[in-house]
C-alpha cells in the first residue's frame, strides 16, 4: 500500500497548496515593492521634486532588497524557508502602511527602504523552496505559477493605487496596498507546507556563504542568467517609471486612473509567466527565453510611435515578453545550481532588483536628456545584451554537449 504522504491525491493536494502559497508570497512582494509606481507623478506634484528623483520611492526600495537578499538567503539556511518569509511579507506590509502615515518625503523614503530590506526575505527563499520541495519535471511550472503570483501582485499594486489616488487620496491607497500584504501573508502561512528536503545548518559560517556564492560566479552559465535579470528587469522598469510621465502630459493627458487601468496590462504578464514556464519544460528553455527577449525589445520600438494603441500594445508586448524572460531564467537558475540552491537564487535576485534600482534610476537621466525615445534607445541597449548573454549560455551548452560525447542538449 503506498504511503498516505506519496498517495497522489497527497501529492496533488499538497502541491496546490504549494502553488497557491507562493502565488500569495509574489502578489504580496510585488503588489507592496510597485504599488508606488504609478504615484510618482503624484510624488513628483505633492513633494515638488524631478520625476528622477521621486523614482527614489521605488528604486531605494529595490536597491535594499537585492542586498538583504544575500543575508536573507544565508540566514534561511539556519532559520529555514517558510517561518523566514511570513515573517517578512508582514513586516513589509506593517512598513508600506508606515510609508502612507509618513509626514515627509525623507520620511516615506526611509519606510520604504525599510519595507525593501524585509522584503528580501522572500524572493530568494522562494525560488530556494521551489528548487527543494518540487519535482524536477514540475519546476517550470511551479516556478511559472510563482512569477505569476508577482505579475498579478504587480499589476494590483500598480492598478489598484493609481485608481484609488485618483477618487480618494495616495495615502489610502498606499494604507490598503499594506492591507492587503497583511491578509496574503496569513493566507501564506496557513497554506505552505513546512520543508520536507531542508537541511538546516546551524550556526552562521562566513566562509561557508562566501565559498557557496564564489562557485556559482565561476559556473560557466550562471553569470549569463544573473546577468539577463539584471538587464531584462532594468530595461521592463525604466518604461514603467517614466511612461506614466509622459502619458499624462500632453497630448495624452491621462488621468490617474486612466493610467492605472494602463498598468492592467499586467494580466499579460500572469498568462505569460505560466505559459513560458510549460513551453520550457517542453520546447527547451533557450528557445523560450530567445523569444520572451525578442518580444520585450520589439514592444519597447512600438512604444515610440506617438499613437496611443501603439503605445498601449508596445507595453503589453513589453510585459508578455518580459515575464516568459525571467519566468525561464529564474527557473533555470535552479535547475543548473546543483548544490547550494538558495545561494544561486539570491544572486540571481541580487541582480534582478539590482535592474530595477540602477536602471530605474538611470532611466530618469535619459528622460530628462533624451525624452521617450531616450528611454527606448536606453531599454533597447539593455535588451540586446540581455540576447547577447543568451546566446552564450547556448554556447556553453553546447561545448558541455560536445565535451560528453553527446549530440547538443535540449536547453
Amino acid at each position: 500500500m503506498a504511503d498516505a504522504a506519496t498517495h497522489p491525491a497527497t501529492v496533488a493536494h499538497s502541491a496546490w497548496r504549494v502553488g497557491l502559497a507562493l502565488f500569495l508570497a509574489g502578489f504580496s512582494t510585488f503588489s507592496l515593492l510597485y504599488c508606488v509606481q504609478p504615484l510618482l507623478p503624484v510624488f513628483a506634484r505633492h513633494y515638488g521634486i524631478s520625476p528622477a528623483a521621486s523614482s527614489l520611492s521605488l528604486s531605494l526600495s529595490t536597491g535594499f532588497l537585492a542586498a538583504s537578499i544575500m543575508v536573507a538567503a544565508a540566514v534561511s539556511e539556519g532559520l529555514g524557508r517558510r517561518g523566514l518569509m511570513f515573517t517578512s511579507m508582514t513586516l513589509a506590509a506593517l512598513l508600506n502602511i508606515a510609508a502612507a502615515l509618513a509626514p515627509d518625503w525623507r520620511m516615506l523614503l526611509l519606510a520604504r527602504a525599510a519595507e525593501g530590506f524585509v522584503l528580501g526575505g522572500v524572493p530568494a527563499v522562494a525560488m530556494a523552496y521551489l528548487a527543494e520541495e518540487t519535482a524536477p519535471g514540475q519546476l517550470g511550472r511551479a516556478m511559472g505559477i510563482y512569477v505569476a503570483g508577482t505579475a498579478f501582485g504587480g499589476m494590483s499594486g500598480r492598478v489598484g493605487t493609481g485608481i484609488l489616488a485618483d477618487f480618494l487620496a495616495w495615502r489610502v491607497a498606499l494604507g490598503l496596498a499594506g492591507v492587503s500584504g497583511l491578509i496574503a501573508a496569513v493566507g501564506f502561512i496557513a497554506l505552505l507546507p513546512p520543508s520536507r528536503n531542508f537541511v538546516r545548518r546551524r550556526g552562521f559560517e562566513p566562509q561557508f556563504h562566501l565559498m557557496a556564492w564564489a562557485s556559482h560566479l565561476k559556473h560557466s552559465a550562471l553569470p549569463m542568467l544573473f546577468a539577463i535579470g539584471f538587464l531584462a528587469m532594468g530595461a521592463f522598469v525604466t518604461v514603467y517609471n517614466y511612461a506614466g510621465f509622459r502619458l499624462m502630459a500632453p497630448p495624452y493627458r491621462l488621468s490617474q486612473s486612466e493610467l492605472g487601468l494602463i498598468f492592467a496590462v499586467y494580466v499579460f504578464g500572469i498568462a505569460a509567466s505560466s505559459l513560458a514556464g510549460w513551453m520550457a519544460d517542453r520546447a527547451g528553455r533557450f528557445t523560450t527565453l530567445l523569444c520572451g527577449i525578442c518580444l520585450a525589445a520589439a514592444g519597447v520600438a512600438l512604444t515610440a510611435s506617438p499613437g496611443l494603441p501603439l503605445v498601449i500594445l508596445g507595453i503589453i508586448a513589453l510585459t508578455i515578453g518580459f515575464f516568459a524572460t525571467h519566468s525561464v531564467a529564474s527557473g533555470w537558475v535552479g535547475r543548473l545550481a546543483v548544490t547550494h540552491k538558495g545561494h544561486a537564487a539570491s544572486l540571481y535576485l541580487l541582480a534582478y532588483y539590482l535592474g530595477s534600482s540602477l536602471a530605474g534610476s538611470a532611466g530618469g537621466w535619459f528622460w530628462a536628456h533624451g525624452g521617450w525615445n531616450g528611454v527606448v534607445l536606453f531599454t533597447l541597449l539593455l535588451l540586446a545584451l540581455a540576447l547577447a548573454a543568451a546566446i552564450r549560455i547556448r554556447q556553453v551548452s553546447k561545448h558541455w554537449a560536445a565535451a560528453k560525447g553527446d549530440p547538443p542538449c535540449r536547453t
